[in-house]
């Protein structure tokens, strides 16, 4: 069997302005290749509620999994729970469960709970909550999307609390062979290599080091055996 898909979608203004640089999209990936479940599409779109919709409705269509990263905090640009309500035609209020976990976080650090912090209480109707052990706020899952914190810290311990909840397939594993000749040269010989290893990922990487360059050539597979027995065939190929 295949393994589970999965689609990310990156919400915000400041990751399209060059402002904030994207670190969650790399942590995602890497924790979803060690499960089994194959990162398939990212997209990127701004603080528009009908881009955020949209994308919502289409990825949700067409992958096993979709997590969001932004757009859940508490100021007057954070839409994306409304968003996700929207998407799947549902309502969203102010949840007592999820204000019960700010109260009690805002008790205890000696801060008021207002309007402003209560946004993040609001949760659509049907969702379950994801724990936020850092910073409290809960995420949320609706079908089969995962609506998580943009701030990566809190974003990795949401994916932490979400990951044991799924069912993945065989983790991806990957070998590689550093070869100190230009792509122009490897790239025939490469691939008929990769038509004849159609079932493995073969990518090839350029470098340029110190006045040494070439290529890294990357394969990656399920099966550790196939990938070994690919892995000698292709040292073979550039044998030096």
């Amino acid at each position: 069997m295949p393994n589970p898909t999965a689609a990310m979608l990156v919400i915000g203004d400041e990751i399209l302005s060059g402002r904030t640089k994207d670190a969650n999209m790399h942590h995602l990936a890497g924790a979803l290749t060690e499960i089994g479940i194959d990162l398939k599409e990212v997209r990127v779109v701004s603080d528009d509620a009908p881009a955020i919709v949209g994308a919502v409705k289409a990825l949700s269509a067409g992958f096993d999994h979709v997590f969001t990263s932004g757009g859940i905090g508490p100021t007057h640009d954070d839409i994306t729970a409304d968003c996700i309500a929207e998407a799947f035609g549902t309502s969203i209020d102010v949840r007592d469960d999820a204000r019960a976990l700010l109260r009690a976080h805002y008790d205890r650090n000696g801060m008021e709970l207002n309007s402003a912090r209560l946004r993040m209480a609001r949760i659509p109707d049907g969702a379950s909550l994801i724990d936020n052990p850092v910073s409290i706020a809960p995420g949320f899952k609706l079908e089969n999307v995962h609506v998580m914190a943009g701030v990566p810290s809190v974003f990795q311990a949401m994916v932490a609390t979400v990951l044991p909840t799924l069912v993945g397939g065989a983790p991806l594993i990957s070998r590689s062979l550093r070869v100190t000749r230009g792509e122009g040269d490897i790239a025939g010989p490469l691939g008929v290599f990769a038509q004849n290893h159609s079932d493995l990922s073969v990518g090839s990487y350029p470098f340029q080091k110190d006045g040494v360059y070439g290529a890294n050539i990357v394969v990656r597979g399920t099966d550790a055996d196939r990938l070994d027995r690919a892995m000698e065939t292709l040292s073979e190929i550039f044998a030096t």
